[in-house]
């Protein structure tokens, strides 16, 4: 979006405490959400994380609601060959790891056979990849066309999980 501003993209500095044994009142990272909506992005997009000793830069979609989640895994069992075809390549492996395990069903969800050549992406819940960097990666100064890089190479993937869950 045109009107996007730096401030729709910036996490919060806060940490939210209630529930933490860790009172500390500020967040040790610096969290950039990038997509439609920014950080706040309804559909897939980047995220750029910033923390000594733990950078990374993310692509996918994160906990997307139930109506989103089934039409990701419909796009997945009519066109899982399309995501194949982004995330098998040899580039994409050596720079991303697998989609995050975080929430994974431990059985097929609902209308889909265990047998499923997918099955295992059908129970994923989030629909995220990670490229960890280190501090000198970070501070190096190539490193925002580094980053514009890996979001080149994880544009096709927003892509695929933009077009499933558009309205």
């Amino acid at each position: 979006s045109s009107d996007l501003t730096s401030k729709d993209c910036l996490m919060r500095i806060y940490r939210d405490v209630r529930f933490s044994k860790n009172k500390d009142p500020y967040k040790t990272n610096f969290g950039i959400g990038i997509g439609e909506g920014g950080r706040k992005m309804p559909g897939a997009g980047y995220y750029l994380h910033i923390e000594p000793g733990s950078h990374f830069i993310a692509g996918g979609i994160h906990m997307p609601d139930p109506p989103k989640l089934q039409r990701i895994r419909q796009e997945i069992d009519y066109n899982g060959s399309a995501l194949h075809k982004i995330t098998d390549t040899k580039k994409f492996k050596s720079l991303f790891r697998e989609f995050w395990q975080e929430g994974k069903l431990s059985r097929p969800p609902k209308g889909y056979d265990e047998n499923h050549p997918d099955i295992e992406l059908l129970k994923l819940k989030s629909f995220i990849v990670v490229h960890e960097m280190k501090d000198a990666e970070i501070t190096a100064t190539n490193s925002v066309k580094r980053i514009a890089e890996l979001c080149k190479e994880l544009k096709p993937l927003n892509d695929f999980f933009n077009t499933a869950v558009a309205p």
